[in-house]
Parts: structure tokens; sequence; C-alpha cells
């Protein structure tokens, strides 16, 4: 049996985000501090991270003044590391919440910040910056881009569609390094960006049944440096609402305006890039478990850009994985196990596997074959592996995760 070693001990939150948690040599790991076991409690105040050899542990950033920190992701080249931040100074009307959160970017050995996403609050806003919260921002496979889903504070104070007044959808959005963006100081929420930030999926309150409509776009995975993949809620003929796998083409510019403002109006959230492309790839409708279905997990695709991963249920009601084409088509199912896949997961580095959790241990598929390895021993059900995240190695070798030990979570490593 692959060895198993326990990287962190001792009382306190750690949770991993369920991708991109390595530094680009395989050295570091990054976990954030929140306390619940499941990561749900939002009250984390340390990024964190656990040398995967020595044990040594580091605090990258610390929040202050009541605000939050959470969700942290690696660049796949350098030594910069993204995270969600709440508010500082929190007041009851602007708490921690989908809508009122931000990215922020920290550089990893000399602990120096900068501001993701800029907010602006007040019509007519800012080319460029968000009028709500970010969150799970992942860096683009170059490292070029970054993806994010996003909800509109602006926008939450309707509660129904009236006379083209739009409500809050959560939706994805792409930021790009494009030169400071400066916003002005009408709002003591407002704020500077580092990232020119765009919505690139579409929403509408009311999709109509049968179409390829969508309410909303969320769990989104990088497919190439121009293409995302991600779930979006469409309504069946039926009228059930179903997760199905979406993908959108970038554009070369993101600066430049479409059908409307990039910024958006008072009435209508941001409009997304002339020359974005927004696709349905599958259709299971007429599936006797429609939809994608299982534990959380956010769309994954092949190294090589040939195949999207996701989860959704065989005949038998099991969670299986399945893959799709970037191009759409009858998706394949790749695992056949009775116990089903219970979490989150990643592909290495070559696209050979897929790691995950199943029947309470860490397991790869062989991505050809579907045929399952596992890789740790059976255990307590109170100290499984959690199902938030089972991240491959940027060498492939080995698989960060989570254990409950005495208490706490831990993280713990594993080798392929």
């Amino acid at each position: 049996m692959p060895n198993e070693r326990q990287l962190t001990d001792g009382p306190g939150g750690r949770i991993l985000t369920n991708a991109n948690v390595w530094s680009p040599d395989g050295e570091w790991i990054v976990f954030d501090t929140r306390s619940d076991v499941a990561g749900e409690r939002f009250d984390g105040t340390r990024i964190q991270a656990v040398n995967s050899r020595t044990n040594e542990v580091r605090t990258v950033y610390e929040s202050r003044n009541g605000a939050y920190c959470g969700v942290a992701t690696w660049h796949p080249k350098q030594s910069r590391i993204i995270f969600i931040h709440g508010p500082e100074n929190p007041t009851p009307e602007w708490s921690y919440g989908a809508p009122r959160r931000q990215g922020v970017i920290v550089e990893f050995e000399k602990r120096t910040t900068e501001p993701f996403d800029g907010r602006d609050l007040v019509p007519p806003f800012t080319p460029g910056a968000l009028r709500g919260g970010s969150h799970v921002h992942v860096f683009s496979p170059d490292g070029g881009k970054i993806s994010f889903t996003y909800e509109d504070h602006y926008l939450t104070k309707h509660d129904r569609e009236v006379d083209g007044r739009e409500i809050n959808l959560r939706n994805v959005g792409v930021g790009v390094p494009a030169g400071l963006v400066r916003v002005g100081r009408g709002h003591p929420r407002n704020a500077d960006g580092t990232y020119f930030c765009v919505l690139v999926s579409k929403t509408t309150a009311h999709p109509k049944p049968g179409s390829d409509e969508i309410s909303k776009a969320f769990e989104e995975g990088w497919i190439d440096h121009r293409t995302l993949a991600f779930q979006g809620h469409v309504v069946t003929a039926k009228g059930e609402t179903i997760a199905e796998v979406f993908a959108v083409d970038l554009p070369d510019d993101l600066r430049a305006v479409g059908d409307g403002p990039l910024q958006g109006t008072e009435s209508r959230r941001p409009f997304p890039p002339k020359g974005t492309r927004q696709r349905r790839l599958t259709y299971t409708a007429d599936r006797k478990d429609p939809g994608l279905q299982g534990p959380r997990h956010w769309l994954r695709c092949a190294p090589d850009g040939s195949r999207i991963a996701f989860l959704m249920k065989d005949d038998a009601g099991v969670p299986q994985l399945w893959t799709v084409s970037p191009a759409g088509g009858t998706p394949s199912q790749l695992t056949r196990t009775p116990a089903g896949i219970a979490s989150a997961f990643t592909w290495n580095a070559d696209g050979s596997l897929l790691a995950f959790v199943c029947d309470g241990r860490i397991a790869v598929a062989d991505a050809g074959t579907g045929a399952i390895r596992f890789l740790t021993e059976p255990g307590p059900q109170a100290e499984a592996p959690r199902p938030e995240a089972c991240v491959f190695s940027p060498d492939g070798k080995r698989i960060a995760f989570v254990r409950r030990r005495s208490g706490s979570n831990q993280i713990h490593v594993v080798d392929v």
C-alpha cells in the first residue's frame, strides 16, 4: 500500500480548496483555517502553508479588523496565492456574504499583497470593476487569467424582476492583469483592483423550459487558457431544475464592449465582453437521474483539453465519474464502482489518472479504462478522507487531502 503521511497536527481548523493547492515546485500545500469540519463557516483568519517534506507550517497571510479569509489556490508557475477576503470592520449591513467578498493575491516569500478585483457600488460604475463579491479564484493553466464565481451586491436590493430590472444570480467571471482599475470613492466599500474583471456567463432568472437558458453558472474549471467549463442550471421541459455542463469561449480582448456595458447598469448585471460564446455541452433530461449529481464538485478538464470530467449518477443511482468532449456530444461513463465517487476530484499532470475519495479511501481511476486503485487503508468513518478536496501534486506523484484526527482536520499526503 502506498505511503500516507500526516503533515499537520494539533488543534485548529484546516481546509483545502478543491484544486491548485500545491506550490509549482510541489514543496508547499496551502490551506485556510476555517473552524468547522466542512469549511462552511467562513471564520478563518489565516492563510497557511505546510511543507510537504519537512512539515514546517508558515502563516502566509493573517486578516485584520474583523475580516475573515479562506479558499486559497496557487499560481501554476509563480510563488503567488489568491484567496477570498471578507470585509474589514464588518457591520450588520456589510458583513461577510456571497455579494460582499473580494480576492486578494499574496506573494508567498515576500508576503506582499494586492487586491484582485475592484469594487464600485455607485452608478454609473467602473469598467473592469465588479459590483459585488468574487469566490473560488483559480488561475488559468498558463497563469494569465483568473476565474471566479460572482454575485452582485447592487442587485440584491431587488427581490424580483420588474420593468427589466434584474435580480442577483450567481455567474462566472474572469480577470486579467491589465493595469490598476481605479474606482471612485463614492461609497465607503468601493475599492481599486489590479485585475480587469468581467462576467463571461449569461443567466436569466426564469429560463424557458427545455431551452439552453440558465439561471445559475457555477463550479467552473479551465479547459485551456481561453475556454472555461461550468455547471449551469437549466429547466427541463417537465419543469425540473437540473445542472448541465456548459462551456464559454473567451475573446482575445476581454475589454471589448459587447451587447451592453461591461460594468452593467443600475438595472442590469455586467454584460459579457464582445465575442464571448456560451455553449451547452450535455443534455441529460431524459435520463433516469438527470443532471450532474453527487457530492459538490467543480468541473475539471484533462490537461490536454480533450475531456471534461464531472459526476453523474449511473442507472443504479450511484454517482460516477463521466466525461464529455469540450465540443459536446454523448457523455461517457468512466467509473463503475458500487461505492460511488464521494468527493471532488483532480487529474494528474499527464491526464492518465483522476484522484477522489471512494469507499472511505483515497483512490485513483485509470483515465482510459476507469479501473480503480485504492491508495489508503480502510479506517473509522470519523477519520475518512474529507470530500472537499483530493488534489494531485504538480508532478502527479502525491495527492493532498484532509482527514479528521483527534477532533481536528489535518492535512495528509499519499504517494501515488
